[in-house]
């Protein structure tokens, strides 16, 4: 079976040493590095996590180092204008608008994200989607890392 491609925005990655989110946080990086999900990231995250603690930094420098960083395409920065546009989030999340349209413009199948106000939402997904495919990009599945791990491969 292929992997997977799957973008994870920066509350991954920070998600790995919060008491909450860390045990799906950890099986979804694990996996990536099983080769389950082919994981694509943008220059993005790296910013976003310059003033992150040191053990975050660390751990994304690890899973960048198996996974494509990408910096951002003309096309992402279009696409986020349009989802600005479109009243999806304000010009105050304007990163959070940036990370689904580069998982859109790389193609991938899923965007993985802990960021439930302005990516994991029920109503903002179908207007992400709705937009997508005015422009001419596929629909794109919006999950947390605790919905798309497998579970009968860790044994959880």
């Amino acid at each position: 079976m292929r992997p997977v491609r799957v973008y994870a925005d920066t509350s991954v990655f920070g998600g790995v040493f919060d008491e909450e989110f860390a045990m799906p946080s950890r099986v979804f990086f694990q996996q990536v590095r099983e080769g389950r999900f082919h994981l694509l990231l943008s220059a993005l995250v790296r910013y976003e996590l310059d003033d992150a603690p040191v053990q975050v930094r660390r751990f994304f420098d690890e899973i960048a180092d198996t996974s494509d960083v990408h910096e951002t395409p003309e096309k992402a920065v279009l696409l986020r204008d349009s989802y600005l546009r479109a009243g999806i989030v304000g010009p105050s999340s304007v990163a959070d608008a940036l990370h689904v349209a580069h998982a859109t413009v790389l193609k991938c199948r899923l965007i993985v994200s802990w960021n439930f106000k302005h990516i994991v939402h029920f109503e903002k997904i179908p207007r992400y989607n709705k937009v997508n495919g005015r422009e001419g990009y596929a629909e794109i599945a919006v999950h947390t890392p605790q919905e798309v791990i497998g579970y009968e491969q860790e044994g959880l």
